[in-house]
C-alpha cells in the first residue's frame, strides 16, 4: 500500500472538493476477528484513512476513553506482531490506507528493521509514534522509508512558527495537528485562535495537514476541516463501535467532510 496509497486517497478526496476524514480505532477491543469488519464499515461510512492504535501499558497520548478500550485489547492478548499479523491476512480485502499509531517501547522491542519489514508485508501505509519527537526519529524512520512508509510528525499548539517550519521541511503521509494540550478525547470546544493556527501550518505544509485530538462532532470536524485539510477522530469512534453503535459513524463524516 505504501504512503503513495495514501497520497492517492487525499488527491481522491481534494478533486472532490471534499477534507479527508480519518477514522481512529484500537486494533483489538472486541478482539482481533473483528478487525476486517469494523474497517469496512468505515470505508461504507466514507473514512479517508483508518489510524489503527496498537493496545499499550502506557498510553501518554491517550484519553480516558482509548486507555479503556487498550486495556479490553490488552485483556484479549492482543500485540503489536498479532496486529501486523491479522493485517497482512486481510489486506487484499481492504482498500483503504492504514497507518499505524503505537508507541516507542513496543517497536523497540520488535526491533525497528522488523517492524518496519512487518508493517510493509501488512500493507501498512504510515506510522505514527507520539513519543518519539523529530530528532530521535532517525532509528524508525530510515527502516520504514526503505518500504515507502511515511513516520508521521505532530505539530502542536505550543509549535513556533520556526519549529512549525522545521517539522514540515521533509514531512511525510501528512502533518498531525494537534488541537488541544493534553490528552486525546472529546472537547466541548478549541481555542478561539485554533482554525488561524491551523491555516498556518496549512500554508507551510507541502503535506495534508490533519487536525486530531478532541474531534467529536460533524460540527466541529467541518469546522476544523475548514481550516486545513481535514481531521482525525478517535474517541467518538472507539465509544461508538464499543457500544455497538458502529452504523452512527457515518453521521460524523460532514458531507464527507464536504465544503460547503
Amino acid at each position: 500500500m505504501t504512503k503513495y496509497k495514501m497520497a492517492a486517497a487525499f488527491a481522491r478526496v481534494n478533486e472532490e472538493g471534499k477534507k479527508a476524514f480519518t477514522a481512529y480505532i484500537m486494533a483489538g477491543d472486541g478482539g482481533l476477528h473483528t478487525l476486517k469488519e469494523t474497517i469496512l464499515l468505515l470505508e461504507d461510512a466514507g473514512v479517508t484513512i483508518v489510524e489503527l492504535g496498537i493496545p499499550f501499558s502506557d498510553p501518554v497520548a491517550d484519553g480516558p476513553v482509548i486507555q479503556e478500550a487498550g486495556k479490553r485489547a490488552l485483556a484479549e492478548k492482543v500485540t503489536l506482531k498479532a496486529v501486523l499479523d491479522e493485517l497482512a491476512s486481510i489486506k487484499d480485502d481492504i482498500s483503504i490506507p492504514i497507518v499505524i499509531m503505537t508507541y516507542a517501547n513496543p517497536v523497540f522491542k520488535f526491533g525497528a528493521q522488523n517492524f518496519a519489514d512487518h508493517c510493509a508485508a501488512a500493507g501498512v501505509s504510515g506510522v505514527i509514534i507520539p513519543d518519539v519527537p523529530m530528532e530521535e526519529e532517525k532509528e524508525f524512520k530510515d527502516p520504514l522509508s526503505k518500504h515507502d512508509i511515511a513516520l508521521i510528525r505532530f505539530v502542536t499548539l505550543t509549535s513556533s512558527d520556526e519549529r512549525i517550519s522545521e517539522t514540515v521541511n521533509g514531512a511525510e503521509g501528512f502533518i498531525y495537528a494537534v488541537t488541544v494540550n493534553g490528552i486525546t478525547g472529546a472537547r466541548a470546544g478549541f481555542a478561539g485562535d485554533l482554525s488561524e493556527h491551523l491555516a498556518r501550518i496549512t500554508e507551510k505544509s507541502n503535506v495534508p495537514v490533519l487536525a486530531g485530538f478532541g474531534v467529536s462532532s460533524k460540527e466541529q470536524a467541518e469546522t476544523l476541516g475548514a481550516a486545513c485539510d481535514g481531521v482525525i477522530v478517535g474517541s467518538k469512534i472507539v465509544s461508538l463501535l464499543h457500544e455497538g453503535r458502529g452504523h452512527e459513524i457515518k453521521n460524523l463524516v460532514p458531507g464527507r467532510v464536504g465544503v460547503k
